[in-house]
């Protein structure tokens, strides 16, 4: 280290522990806060995310966005491409629902995300959302997230349904490693014995990701 501090033009040498570098308080001390059309996201801004899950119908999603805007969400969520348990579950509508999701959000003046989940998709995905969900089946699908962290609109990571926190990090770090650094994280919870609750909410792992990283922290 104090060879490389003595090299010309170097200023610092900082020596992260973490295997994620980017993602962590130890390279980015202060909380990182997004700018999302003037709303911000993370350090102490509180910001609610709702909206149907998938968009069914026109109808459906302005009368829910209204409905959530008037109980306190900041941000509108639509499904357009949506991974199912089940193959012959309703799949979403693609691009047909990206437009009426832009078309919601601008009318409600509302920021809007949507899961995208093929890379391939990518592009039509940014023409119409602004934030790009990468849902728990795809947190380590690593191809998508290199390709949305080409780009430059912020990432919303859920933490897989058994992944660690390192490895949700890690899924950060592809992202931020192409240049993309406008990355949030949410909680999603996580696989138990039990599948009568679907999902177990890992409260705990909030302040362990709040203190290992600097990226803002939802939770669902």
């Amino acid at each position: 280290q104090q060879q490389l501090e003595q090299l010309p033009g170097v200023d610092e040498v900082m020596a992260i522990s973490q295997p994620y570098k980017l993602a962590s308080r130890e390279f980015h001390e202060a909380d990182t806060i997004l700018d999302i059309h003037g709303l911000r996201v993370g350090g102490p801004n509180v910001n609610i995310i709702a909206g149907p899950c998938a968009i069914e119908s026109r109808e459906v999603l302005f009368s829910v966005g209204q409905a959530v805007k008037d109980a306190g969400a900041t941000i509108l969520r639509g499904g357009a491409f949506k991974p199912r348990t089940s193959p012959y579950s309703f799949s979403g509508k693609g691009k047909e629902g990206l437009e009426l999701l832009k078309e919601a959000g601008t009318q409600l003046q509302m920021p809007t995300i949507t899961e995208v989940v093929d890379p391939r998709d990518v592009p039509v995905v940014y023409q119409y959302a602004d934030i790009f969900q990468i849902g728990a089946r795809n947190m380590q699908n690593y191809n998508l997230l290199l390709e949305v962290g080409k780009t430059n609109k912020p990432v919303f990571i859920k933490r897989g349904i058994a992944a660690s926190v390192t490895e949700l990090l890690m899924s950060a770090e592809y992202v931020l490693s192409q240049g993309n650094h406008r990355v949030i994280l949410c909680e999603r919870g996580i696989r138990t014995f039990a599948d009568e609750t679907r999902f177990t909410f890992d409260v705990s792992a909030v302040p362990v990701i709040q203190e290992r990283s600097h990226l803002p922290v939802f939770i669902d």
